[in-house]
């Protein structure tokens, strides 16, 4: 079973590294489902309290920004760490942050909380927002230990796996929280995930992380510097193509931004909080599909092309589903959207994988994350306020109404249908233009001499 000296043998060695991955995932599976149960709730438990897009937008944009803010600083911090040890901070932040927040719930003053107006609901929001975003450092380490981990070959389909595991998270996510905010209260809500984080804590450490190397392979991982933003643009940029892709997902997120800021809103004002609940949940399994697909199957030969065609299928969906104010087409062109959004994040993610050496992989991954995310706080703060002060009049009794109400309908929820589908053209269009460009048939030419260099004969 071992070679001579004791060390394993090349069999022994990726079977071990495998288990392991297989409880990194399963540990983030249960610990994504806390972090994002509780960030729906709140984004939930605040319209349903207050009934202002204005403020969901708000809490978006403060996530997003937060969230971008991250990706950078948390790449060049699992760069230069054990990725142990980067997970391990991810789930302790986590979990303080929500036992503050849940002693600022029960000590504020009755009726502060969620009061707009009120200092304690600010700080509030703040603090369950952190909590989240400190999930994002597990990401980011979770996504390089497929190179330290699983074998070459298989990486999109352990890519496939983490999609498949985020789909089980937001099922779980979606049904939890629109069903503990109308059944139980925000306040069992924070009691809920304190304990479930407190778990996941203490399972995490349990798990160990053979040849843990993050930081012992090269002198200029950037561990004199908390943000190594230049060592990350240089490894981007020395692959031709890929900084073009980066920020093609920019645009993406740009467009996606819509999304954060009126979907909710817009399944609340067709169905109810418990219902809205279940249709996420019963659609997010898409997801899991999606992922299961891409574990089976892997990616084909060229991600790169996969991941723009899969681009084009979403934003055709985003014109699609909102045509007419029923929750059958939005179930279902949501269950689409998230069967299609794991083929696309792992195609970027085995990308980067690929092309990118492993010591750097956790910088690229957060100026990718950086980039991609900084344009979408920008749109859901911009979109929130039009929608509510624009959009929706227009399409409610103003001029839109009156021109196109006849067959489009009229109302909130038309608004902001119109905002979906303007959205979903301008992607089609801009991804069509990228499929017909040079970056991507440079990077998807480097994919293919990496994959070649990399394959045993």
């Amino acid at each position: 079973m071992t070679m001579q000296g004791g060390a394993e043998s090349p069999e022994v060695g990726a079977a071990s590294g495998l288990r392991t991955f297989h409880l990194l995932v399963a540990n983030t599976v249960i610990a994504s489902t806390a972090n994002n149960f509780l960030w729906f709730a709140l984004v939930f438990w605040v319209y349903l309290e207050t009934r202002s897009v204005v403020a969901t937008s708000v809490i978006g944009g403060v996530y997003m920004l937060l969230f971008a803010a991250s990706g950078i600083f948390f790449g060049t911090f699992v760069d230069a760490h054990n990725r142990k040890t980067s997970m391990m901070l991810s789930s302790m932040g986590s979990l303080a942050c929500f036992l503050l927040a849940t002693m600022v719930y029960f000590v504020a003053p009755e009726g502060s909380i969620p009061s707009l107006s009120q200092a304690w609901t600010w700080v509030f929001v703040v603090l369950v927002l952190a909590g989240a975003i400190a999930g994002n450092l597990r990401a980011i380490a979770l996504s390089t230990t497929v190179t330290l981990l699983v074998p070459v070959e298989r990486h999109d389909r352990a890519n496939g796996l983490v999609g498949t595991a985020n789909g089980v998270a937001f099922a779980l996510t979606s049904v939890f929280s629109g069903l503990a905010i109308g059944l139980l209260g925000m306040g069992t809500s924070l009691v809920i995930t304190v304990v479930v984080a407190g778990l996941v804590t203490a399972h995490l450490l349990t798990i160990r992380i053979d040849n843990d190397r993050a930081g012992q392979e090269s002198a200029d991982v950037g561990t004199s510097t908390t943000v190594d933003f230049k060592g990350a643009m240089r490894a981007v940029r020395f692959v031709p193509g890929l900084l073009a892709l980066l920020l093609f997902s920019t645009f993406n997120n740009f467009l996606a931004g819509v999304f954060m800021a009126l979907m909710d809103p817009y399944g609340l004002e067709l169905v109810s909080v418990e219902v809205w609940g279940i249709v996420l949940s019963i659609s997010s399994f898409g997801f899991i599909v999606g992922g299961v697909l891409v574990a089976s199957r892997g990616l084909g030969s060229n991600p790169v092309r996969s991941l723009l065609l899969v681009n084009v299928s979403l934003w055709a969906l985003t014109i699609l589903f909102p045509i007419r104010s029923s929750i059958i087409p939005l179930a279902i062109g949501f269950f689409i959207f998230m069967t299609l959004m794991p083929i696309a994040e792992a195609s970027e993610q085995t990308i980067i994988q690929k092309v990118v050496p492993f010591r750097e992989q956790g910088r690229v991954f957060g100026l990718a994350q950086t980039l991609e995310t900084a344009a979408s706080p920008l749109t859901t703060f911009l979109i929130g306020p039009i929608a509510q002060a624009w959009v929706i009049p227009y399409m409610t009794d103003g001029a839109g109404a009156d021109a196109i109400g006849s067959w489009f309908g009229t109302g909130p929820e038309r608004g902001m249908a119109l905002i979906f589908i303007v959205a979903g053209f301008i992607g089609l269009v801009v991804t069509i233009i990228a499929l017909n460009s040079r970056p991507y048939r440079d990077l998807s030419q480097r994919y293919e001499e990496t994959t070649r260099e990399a394959t045993p004969a």
